[in-house]
């Protein structure tokens, strides 16, 4: 059937073109940016902040940053191991990371999503504690209100 070539070559083009209209559609805004990398001072710039260090040791480096987007720690690492482990002990506390190789940045949700349009990463988010805050007992037990 010689139809069937010609039929599916304007089909062909027909999503061809709507695949590049979708991609000039404004999706380009919410694009994250290629993960930042470098030194603390390095990523603070980047952010345009000045940061008041808290920690400077050979394994991690931590500041506190505060820019037009918020208030906000950076912290650096010398492993991806250190990171991890680091990270994995701080979400117990909550809070938002935003998580790039060999360094973190933990804020406000809306701190965090804006630095991510700078420095790229991906977002994390800490245990919510805040079900057990309210004073009733933990047991895993429904109580309902009369």
């Amino acid at each position: 059937m010689r139809v069937t070539r010609p039929t599916l070559a304007p089909i062909g083009a027909a999503l061809l073109a709507l695949a590049l209209a979708g991609c000039g559609s404004g999706e380009a805004k919410d694009a994250v940016p290629e993960t930042a990398t470098g030194s603390l001072e390095h990523l603070a710039a980047e952010v345009k902040c000045t940061p008041n260090m808290q920690t400077d040791a050979d394994e991690i480096r931590q500041a506190v940053c505060k820019n037009p987007d918020g208030k906000f720690i950076l912290a650096t690492f010398s492993t991806d191991r250190g990171q991890r482990e680091w990270i994995n002990g701080a979400k117990d506390y909550g809070g938002h990371y935003l998580v790039g190789r060999k360094w973190v940045a933990v804020g406000e949700t809306s701190t965090v999503t804006a630095l991510r349009g700078t420095l790229g990463g991906d977002i994390e988010e800490g245990t919510d504690h805040s079900a057990h805050e309210s004073g009733e007992p933990s047991d895993g037990a429904t109580h309902s209100a009369h």
